[in-house]
């Protein structure tokens, strides 16, 4: 498996950006996805976790930002709007994937190469 991220890059504060990762290679479905993000000095933070049923935000992220998915394309987003320069950070997607060996089902998590959000006051 492995995820391609893409989205990232330099916005005035107020604009939006979408980030994506995309999964390819054998496997059967997206389960869910974890959007981090870490900026200079900081402690990795979790700021979306998504299932198939729900997604909570971390306080940072809750009301702007807004995670989901293309099923059909393997794909998850991470819309992100009125951002601040707080946002700056290295931003990674951390991808449940369900797989089938023999039958038997199986989950592992992968994670994105990262992609860079830049936000300018």
């Amino acid at each position: 498996v492995q995820l391609q991220a893409s989205g990232g890059g330099l916005v005035q504060a107020g604009g939006s950006l979408r980030l994506s990762c995309a999964a390819s290679g054998s496997f059967s479905r997206v389960v869910g996805v974890d959007w981090y993000r870490q900026a200079p000095g900081r402690q990795r933070e979790l700021v979306a976790h998504s299932t198939t049923s729900n997604t909570r935000y971390s306080d940072s992220a809750k009301g702007r930002f807004s995670a989901t998915r293309d099923d059909a394309a393997n794909t998850v987003y991470l819309q992100m709007n009125s951002l601040k320069p707080e946002d700056t950070a290295i931003y990674y997607c951390n991808v449940e994937i369900l797989s089938y060996t023999g039958g038997k089902p199986s989950t592992q998590n992968w994670w994105g190469q990262g992609t860079q959000v830049t936000v300018s006051s």
